[in-house]
């Protein structure tokens, strides 16, 4: 043997060896993230202070959040309301793939999820997440009638809606709920805090049973239906009560389970009628009692984000800032044809516009609206060492995406067929360089089943009108005008030209993607 080889091996490979058998086999990976996503109701792009410089409601706990994370401008939801823009984030599915083609359903109405459904918190539960819902549900629960029957559907077109619940056994356990989809444990309201049940629900129950009738309120700020109320319950308390559960379970997490990540979802109750904010908050904005609410829910991220420091968990916490539409308190100045002889501002349009306040900045729409204002959110990531700080993203992203980004993070495959309209974001969120759009298109839906269809910088939606609250929510063309709407968004954010018979080429391709996308589900 060669002195010189004997003598590497001796004094180098057999230290080597010895050495390789403390070392583990594998690298260890990265401990999988605690994720806390916060769904504010009706909140508008330009409610927050970090989205609109011009705001006149200050949000420095959300824009903390952005400042130690990333802002997406482009961001929106599948719908301009509220059901089905919460199916779509828990399913990755767009909801008029469902029973419920346009509106939203009421506080008694069934479960929309189907069972067995794929959804975000049954995903991560086998990963090992603990998983919680805290607050406002409105997917659709089943209760039981006082004759031991399922309370059943009301067609969304009939005006026994929104129900009393008069005729409801409340000591019946409630099913098909957030326990049903995923969730370990589920605190809240079953639907809109304007809805009956006026009840708090702890998992499968009422905490107190809602046995005192209530009469409808409609004032300038408080819209509230006839319903059954439980007697500890004052809609005013309903956000700090909300607030509390979900700080009590980062803490219990951290506490009975350090080890195990978790999943918080975390819809709030406001800004949505009725506007009610805590004596803390009256007049603290330059926006009225709306402003004074927006406050309220900047007050609840601060909360959370104060919880996550103390327990020890916001570095390792991936935390999701978003609303479920744009904002109904909104006006803008008429440019587009059809604005010119048709728009004018609500009353609480005008609330805003009287104190100087534009819901949702720049952008033309209100909640329901197929317009921007209808759907264009805040979006906002904070994921320390993994979302750079302090950045804004300007990528196309869609709250169905949560579903397939969900799955890449935990390093899971969707079942085939599930969450057919969610797309991994991850990269985004990662702030890699994108070579190409992780989106090709995104759809959106309005409260009266407009659609229209996102590509590049290019808006089509095959019909005129709002499709939502604003007037004109229908428009009949006439000879020679255009059947339907073509924005540039890239030149014409708010939306003032459309551009329909100036370029039929973009009209017929996003009319196909339309298309292809619809008859997916058939």
């Amino acid at each position: 043997m060669n002195v010189v080889s004997h003598f590497f091996r001796k004094q180098f490979l057999l230290p080597l060896l010895l050495l390789s058998l403390f070392l583990p086999t594998t690298v260890q990976a990265d401990p999988l993230p605690n994720i806390v996503y916060i769904l504010a109701d009706d909140l508008g792009y330009g409610d927050v202070s970090c989205y609109n410089p011009e705001s006149k409601i200050t949000t420095p706990h959300i824009d903390r959040l952005a400042a130690e994370g990333m802002k997406f401008t482009d961001a929106h939801t599948p719908s301009a309301v509220c059901t089905p823009t919460r199916y779509g984030i828990l399913t990755g599915r767009y909801c008029w793939r469902t029973r419920l083609k346009y509106r939203v359903l009421d506080g008694f109405d069934p479960p929309l999820i189907e069972q067995d459904q794929t959804t975000v918190p049954s995903l991560l539960k086998k990963a090992g997440y603990d998983t919680a819902c805290v607050g406002k549900w409105h997917l659709g629960m089943q209760w039981t009638d006082k004759n031991g029957q399922p309370v059943p559907a009301v067609p969304i077109d009939r005006r026994q809606r929104p129900r009393v619940g008069d005729d409801v056994d409340y000591t019946q356990p409630i099913l098909g709920g957030p326990l049903a989809n995923g969730f370990d444990y589920y605190f809240g309201i079953s639907a809109s805090l304007n809805m009956s049940p006026f009840c708090f629900i702890r998992n499968y129950r009422p905490v107190i049973l809602p046995t005192i009738p209530s009469e409808r309120i409609q004032t300038e700020f408080l819209s509230v239906d006839q319903g059954m109320r439980s007697p500890d319950f004052t809609i005013r308390s309903v956000m700090p009560t909300l607030t509390g559960e979900a700080v009590q379970f980062i803490e219990r997490r951290a506490k009975q389970s350090p080890e195990r990540p978790f999943f918080l979802y975390f819809p709030l109750t406001a800004p949505h009628l009725p506007l009610v904010p805590n004596d803390e908050f009256k007049g603290k904005s330059a926006a009225g009692e709306y402003g004074d609410f927006v406050l309220e829910v900047d007050a609840t991220v601060g909360a959370i984000m104060e919880a996550l420091q103390r327990s020890g968990k916001a570095d390792n916490t991936l935390f999701i800032f978003t609303s479920d539409n744009g904002g109904l308190y909104h006006w803008w100045t008429p440019q587009e044809t059809d604005d010119l002889k048709y728009y004018k501002p609500n009353h609480r349009g005008q609330y805003v516009k009287d104190r100087g306040h534009q819901g949702n900045a720049h952008l033309r729409g209100t909640k329901a609206d197929i317009w921007e204002g209808g759907h264009r959110v805040p979006f906002i990531v904070r994921w320390p060492g993994q979302t750079p700080a302090g950045t804004s993203n300007a990528e196309l992203v869609e709250l169905t995406d949560l579903l397939a980004t969900c799955a890449a993070i935990t390093d899971q495959k969707l079942p085939a067929g599930e969450g057919e309209d969610s797309v991994n974001i991850l990269p985004a969120l990662l702030g890699k360089e994108l070579k190409q759009p992780l989106r090709d298109y995104a759809i959106h839906h309005s409260l009266w089943g407009h659609f229209s269809v996102r590509q590049g910088p290019w808006k089509m939606v095959p019909k005129r009108g709002s499709g939502g609250f604003t007037r004109a929510r229908e428009v009949e063309p006439q000879p020679g005008e255009p059947t339907g709407q073509l924005y540039n968004l890239k030149q014409d954010p708010s939306e003032t030209k459309n551009v329909w018979q100036e370029h039929p080429e973009v009209v017929e391709r996003l009319s196909k993607i339309l298309k292809q996308v619809q008859g997916d589900d058939k």
